[in-house]
């Protein structure tokens, strides 16, 4: 590692993958915690999207400052350019590498060629394999918002104008508690008034189990819905005071290929490629798709574009209008999701008959909602939850010894299983990363 770095010295970088991210992984509320009880030095380099302001850093005891060179370990959230790297430094961030992503290969491979070391958040688990440093329900709650903002607004385009129309986007609220108070009352005038014929029955349907689902059905719940099991969507009937939600679990979506039997989660742990898609079945009868699944290259898709195809060729405009992809794994879960989006534009349509997107809500296709750092759109709060996840761990990151062999590494057994690479090699859990690197080469 770099011979001059200080130990107990550490660096908070600017977040400049896109202009859209204000988050900080510490706030600096944890910054007065580290320099006042902890003595830990800490710097903070400027930037004008972060939510909170430099003189508020250095109020808290940071030291505002370009250079990082002598931190002995820098802090970020998103991904680094891969000019921004200094030689032999160790960095924790959310790297988007763990799965081989094509389009983070050159960082990674930027990162082993300067003999840094990378933590990556995603793997800071406890040991029964549970994550421990993550922005929990944030990117739910933002991508519901988000996707009934835009269900609004492609309502309306439409000429069907309902209460949903009224709500804006997450980012565009002071806080978590003024939009949760917004679809509140969204709730309650759909519960006085109705929703258009056209519409109805409603049906929002979640996927996945964890943090993100729970954070989407969460802010879906200030609505009041009633819960409807998959198996009875067909028999919805149209009640235009009510909004309901369906939640489909791994059973609901997979199936074994090749027979009869029952889904089985060990199996499909094994050997994800001997089942099939089960849950397009249900998607004539959703109005919304909130897609908060983990999924990984080997299992099947859960939308593909021949369904969608399928669905929009009908001569009646087809009950689904939003895909709330939440888990953004481009052409992965839901294959018609072809790229990310930011907060600025946030949405676009995608047109199954050419397979082109148009930006916004204005054309024959679903809306994908596809942003990629969700939880930004909320940015104090989620800093704020982030930061307190982080904090315990930062003494001991800020005076590891970075020098060391990966082996004889000191770090809390939570960090230590997340160095994907250390002084330039990736760590035999992550080996498996190189034959990523080589496709990219």
């Amino acid at each position: 590692m770099a011979k001059n770095t200080i130990p107990g010295r550490i660096g908070i970088r600017q977040e400049d993958k896109d202009h859209t991210e204000q988050r900080a992984p510490l706030t600096p509320k944890h910054v007065q915690e580290l320099t006042s009880t902890h003595g830990i030095e800490v710097l903070v380099c400027p930037a004008p999207n972060r939510i909170f302001e430099v003189e508020q850093y250095q109020a808290a005891g940071a030291l505002i400052t370009e250079d990082l060179s002598r931190c002995n370990i820098i802090f970020g959230v998103k991904e680094i350019p891969v000019d921004a790297f200094l030689p032999e430094h160790a960095y924790c961030f959310f790297s988007h590498t763990i799965k081989g992503q094509h389009y983070n290969m050159s960082m990674l491979q930027k990162m082993l060629e300067m003999e840094c070391t990378l933590i990556d958040y995603e793997k800071v688990t406890d040991g029964h394999n549970r994550r421990l440093i993550l922005f929990g329900e944030f990117a739910g709650y933002a991508g519901m918002i988000d996707s009934l903002w835009t269900l609004g607004q492609r309502l309306l385009w439409e000429g069907i104008p309902t209460p949903f129309a009224e709500l804006k986007q997450a980012n565009k609220y002071p806080s978590l508690q003024a939009a949760r108070q917004a679809v509140r009352e969204i709730g309650e005038k759909i519960r006085r008034d109705g929703l258009p014929d056209e519409i109805c029955p409603f049906v929002c349907g979640f996927t996945g189990s964890g943090h993100v689902s729970h954070g989407a059905q969460e802010i879906y719940d200030l609505l009041q819905p009633a819960v409807v099991e998959p198996e009875n969507l067909h028999k919805t009937e149209k009640k235009p005071h009510l909004v309901q939600k369906a939640i489909f679990q791994r059973q609901h979506r997979f199936r074994p290929a090749s027979s009869d039997r029952p889904f089985s989660a060990t199996e499909f742990a094994g050997n994800p490629g001997a089942f099939e898609n089960n849950f397009e079945q249900y998607l004539p009868y959703l109005t919304i798709l909130i897609n908060g699944v983990y999924w990984e290259p080997g299992q099947p898709k859960l939308v593909t574009e021949q369904a969608v195809k399928s669905l929009y060729a009908s001569p009646e405009m087809p009950r689904l209008r939003v895909i709330g992809d939440i888990t953004n794994d481009i052409r992965g879960s839901i294959e018609c999701n072809y790229r990310a989006t930011n907060s600025d534009n946030p949405v676009y349509v995608y047109n199954p008959f050419t397979r082109e997107t148009i930006d916004g809500w204005e054309d024959n296709g679903p809306v994908i909602l596809a942003v990629d750092k969700l939880p930004s759109e909320l940015p104090r709060e989620a800093s704020a939850f982030f930061g307190d996840a982080l904090l315990p761990f930062v003494p001991s990151l800020a005076h590891a010894n970075f020098e060391l062999a990966e082996k004889h590494l000191e770090l809390p057994p939570a960090f230590a299983r997340a160095v994907i690479a250390h002084q330039g090699q990736l760590t035999e859990s992550f080996r498996y990363l190189q034959r990523s690197l080589q496709k990219t080469t």
